[in-house]
């Protein structure tokens, strides 16, 4: 097992890292330990930056604050580049739930883009195979270490290589093996979810669920579009839906607040935002409102209903885990235990799983956090 994480805990003293935490938007190929990285690239011959693991890791974190999406994924070479063999993916997708156990994750969605996967000679199919041993495997070990842990993929289709459809008949042939759902990734602006229709027609037709990055490099056109074109449950990201909010503050005390015929669709019927606070900053996708985490739209949607929920997009890139992203939520915007449960039963109830697993989910947190 990796280092245990660093323990966060509330003003009031609970531990957050000890409470039981649903992980819906966690890239795997974000997700990577350093010292992991140097052994992979080692035995694959490419070169990285350096043989250093906590240089490495600095590096990750100090490349990815770029202010731009697209600077942003350009780490995620060094990342696939290591990930490109059936023992690479098996043994970074077992590390990846031994780290979500460790962080005290009860359930994750585990998303990637197998078609990145395939340079050295895999097949999607057989990528999918490998992942999936990997998060069996890290299921099994964490069960042994005391932890009980569940996890499905989320197959991700790149918006801009033309293969979506492919991946879709992918997601749906393994929909019996580990795949819970369907994601479309990369370069948003440009992109727009109408150009993969094909595929989310067909994942319709299958009833098989869609979650569509969105709302995070392009604004409430792209939202618009993963709604209709993509029929999507939940919203990667989304935050800038915020665009569609009118805030007209009277005086001190109080303020007026309209919302725009995107903004709300999307909180009439809880479709869920899967706000990452710390890659928002990191990418530039707050911009709008500022630069630090007190200005992020966060505690604005959350006030206003919006079904809200808490994830760390690339817990290598941006140097994060579950527990810290949630403390420096708790830090900025002063939130205590029952908000934090909020988070969680609202991304219980997001999941992709049958309705009884949900239930059994929101079980599972009220009973951690009446605990805590």
């Amino acid at each position: 097992m990796n280092t245990p994480p660093e323990d966060y805990r509330l003003r009031g003293g609970a531990n957050i890292s000890a409470l039981p935490k649903i992980s819906l938007h966690d890239h795997l190929d974000g997700g990577l330990r350093p010292q992991t990285i140097i052994e992979l690239a080692d035995a694959v011959d490419l070169d990285l930056p350096t043989a250093d693991a906590a240089e490495l890791g600095s590096w990750f974190a100090t490349q990815a604050d770029s202010g731009s999406l697209v600077d942003y994924l350009k780490t995620f070479d060094v990342t696939t580049g290591v990930m490109q063999t059936r023992e690479g993916l098996t043994r970074v997708a077992r590390e990846f739930v031994q780290d979500l156990a460790a962080d005290g994750v009860i359930y994750g969605e585990i998303r990637w883009a197998p078609e990145q996967h395939l340079v050295r000679g895999l097949t999607l199919d057989a990528a999918v195979e490998a992942v999936q041993e990997g998060i069996d495997a890290g299921i099994e070990d964490a069960a042994a270490a005391g932890s009980r842990i569940r996890a499905g993929q989320l197959v991700s289709a790149m918006r801009h290589t033309g293969r979506g459809l492919e991946v879709a008949e992918l997601a749906v042939r393994h929909r019996a093996r580990g795949v819970v759902g369907f994601d479309i990734a990369g370069p948003e602006a440009g992109f727009p979810a109408s150009g993969l229709r094909d595929a989310f027609d067909y994942l319709a037709l299958h009833l098989f669920p869609t979650t569509v990055h969105a709302g995070e490099a392009d604004g409430i056109e792209s939202i618009r579009g993963a709604l209709f074109d993509g029929r999507a449950l939940r919203l990667g990201h989304g935050v800038r839906i915020a665009e569609d909010i009118e805030v007209d503050r009277e005086d001190a005390e109080s303020s007026f607040v309209t919302l725009g015929a995107v903004a709300q669709w999307v909180k009439d019927r809880q479709i869920a935002l899967e706000l990452s606070p710390s890659s928002n900053l990191q990418t530039g996708a707050i911009a709008a409102w500022g630069d630090d985490l007190i200005d992020h739209p966060f505690d604005l949607l959350y006030q206003l209903g919006f079904q809200v929920t808490v994830n760390t997009d690339n817990r290598l890139m941006s140097n994060t885990t579950l527990s810290k992203e949630l403390t420096l939520l708790s830090t900025a915007f002063g939130y205590d235990l029952a908000d934090l449960e909020v988070f969680q039963l609202n991304a219980a109830a997001a999941t992709f799983l049958p309705v009884e697993d949900r239930e059994e989910l929101a079980d599972l947190i009220s009973a951690g956090f009446e605990r805590a």
